[in-house]
């Protein structure tokens, strides 16, 4: 099942204080991006989080495993509760963000 454009769309208004975020249509899902950075991906209007040290450890009790795809790599699943916290979902992406390597230049 392909992700609604609504849903990305929801998440992105819900990340508006998380600073430079923008989502990239891929094959039937998308890709979150914050300050340039892979931070997550939203497939099947699910939303997936890069698993940092530190996200993990804010996360905390709300921690879920899932994959976005099959074969892709073990992310953080993100719940519709933890996605409606604006607050919280802004600053796990923030928190992601910072302690993830900066893009390779091509």
């Amino acid at each position: 099942m392909p992700t609604k454009q609504s849903t990305v769309d929801f998440i992105l208004d819900q990340l508006i204080s998380a600073g430079d975020v923008s989502a990239r249509k891929m094959f039937g899902g998308y890709v979150l991006y914050c300050a340039g950075k892979v931070v997550g991906l939203v497939c099947d209007d699910i939303l997936y989080i890069k698993i940092t040290k530190q996200g993990r450890k804010f996360v905390g009790e709300y921690y879920q495993e899932g994959t976005a795809y099959q074969g892709a790599k073990v992310s953080m699943l993100i719940d519709e509760e933890r996605i409606e916290d604006r607050e919280w979902l802004s600053e796990l992406v923030h928190i992601t963000a910072d302690n993830l390597l900066p893009p390779k230049q091509k």
